[in-house]
């Protein structure tokens, strides 16, 4: 990070004691008044994002062989700190509103709590976002409930163009980054030189989602002890998700992420949204979707494309005797006369699916600092002349660096 802080101006912020802390001014020969500037506060060396330590079964047989990150594209400590700044910078939005953090939010497993998510002039999207905790591990790479985007590196950039969501031109967004005084030494260090294009933005975004990687709940703790660290009604619900429920056919591995886009029932086909079908064109495909991982399913309510269920009970008790015929329904959810399946779980069982469900919570990713907006709101009061200001003796074991444009006369 040596770069950066050659290249811009800083501020230190120091803490000591119970908060009390001290500020050391920048000042100017500007006119006196005050201005509010969102700047990136990132560690004086990186975080780690490429070589996590993943518990062992991520490293090889079914989940491994599920990893979609390019070869051209490798997770790096710099690609990925340049990709969460751009993740949470509202200037990737033509009004300085939105970014891709407003639409997937730590608190709600990176995904939106509202059913339809609200684009930078108050537009509503045509589907829920969904989570983003392990999108590295879908095997086919695609993207979008619909999967329209072939990979992850095409996605990232279709919501920044995207009229309701970010309403921004990418050659405009070049412009408006080179303007940016942070972005310079972070394109540098993520690249070898302060080039921004479009393919980079590209690139580091997608690095940033793919380390986003959760292996931390009381379900892993689970797959390595043998599941005796669950009560009686978790394991009951981990039984019928893996057995008469048959979750576990389409929510593959121990990351329970679907292998391809199915229809679950959840509409009859008549006027509803067709899902794959609508981008391949094939009938065949109407009313599939792809399905993301479950992992921190407690947190993204609401579910379904189109948030149409708020609470995981809801969801249960559709999937018990809700699912709806469909001409494309998956062969999981029929019956042997080829109507749709009814599982019929009692309550006793559908408490218990809730119960295992929320095992796949893991609250260490959600609140990882390296997943964490990194931007702060400063004032700046341009004043005459240097005038430094101590309060208190710091503490120089809690000092971060807040990363600012270097203010000239």
């Amino acid at each position: 990070m040596n770069r950066i802080s050659q290249k811009v101006g800083f501020i230190f912020i120091l803490f000591a004691g119970l908060g009390s802390f001290v500020v050391l001014l920048f000042s100017s020969n500007q006119a006196a008044g005050q201005t509010t500037e969102r700047v990136p506060n990132l560690p004086d060396s990186h975080y780690n994002y490429a070589a996590p330590d993943l518990p062992n079964y991520f490293n090889r047989g079914r989940i491994a062989n599920t990893d979609n990150t390019p070869n051209n594209n490798q997770v790096t400590d710099a690609g990925a700190t340049l990709g969460r700044v751009l993740f949470y910078d509202v200037k990737l939005s033509a009004n300085d509103t939105t970014s891709c953090a407003s639409c997937h939010q730590a608190a709600s497993g990176f995904s939106d709590p509202l059913a339809l998510s609200v684009g930078f002039e108050g537009g509503q999207t045509p589907r829920n976002s969904m989570g983003l905790a392990n999108a590295r591990y879908y095997d086919s790479g695609a993207f979008f409930w619909d999967e329209r985007a072939d990979t992850l590196e095409d996605q990232v950039l279709l919501p920044i163009q995207d009229q309701v969501e970010m309403g921004m031109a990418l050659d405009d967004l070049v412009v408006k980054l080179e303007a940016t005084d942070y972005y310079a030494p972070l394109f540098e260090d993520a690249f070898g030189d302060e080039t921004i294009t479009a393919d980079r933005i590209s690139l580091a975004l997608a690095q940033f989602v793919r380390s986003m990687v959760s292996y931390q709940s009381k379900y892993d703790d689970g797959v390595q002890t043998d599941f005796a660290n669950f009560t009686d009604q978790e394991e009951l619900g981990r039984n019928l998700f893996e057995g008469r429920g048959r979750c576990d056919v389409c929510h593959v591995t121990d990351i329970q992420i679907a292998d391809r886009p199915r229809n679950n029932g959840v509409d009859n086909g008549v006027g509803d949204d067709d899902g794959v079908g609508a981008v391949t064109g094939n009938d065949n495909d109407a009313g599939e979707f792809k399905t993301p991982s479950l992992r921190n399913i407690a947190l993204t309510a609401p579910y379904m494309h189109d948030g149409r269920f708020s609470t995981l009970e809801e969801v249960i008790q559709f999937y018990s005797n809700g699912i709806q015929d469909h001409p494309n329904l998956d062969p999981v959810l029929q019956a042997g006369n080829g109507n749709p399946r009814r599982f019929n779980f009692d309550a006793e069982e559908q408490a218990a699916l809730v119960a295992f469900l929320n095992t796949l919570t893991d609250e260490n990713f959600i609140n990882d600092p390296k997943f964490s907006d990194p931007f702060v709101e400063i004032e700046t009061t341009p004043t005459p002349t240097a005038t430094p200001a101590a309060t208190a003796t710091p503490d120089p074991s809690l000092t971060e660096k807040i990363y600012l444009p270097m203010i000239t006369e």
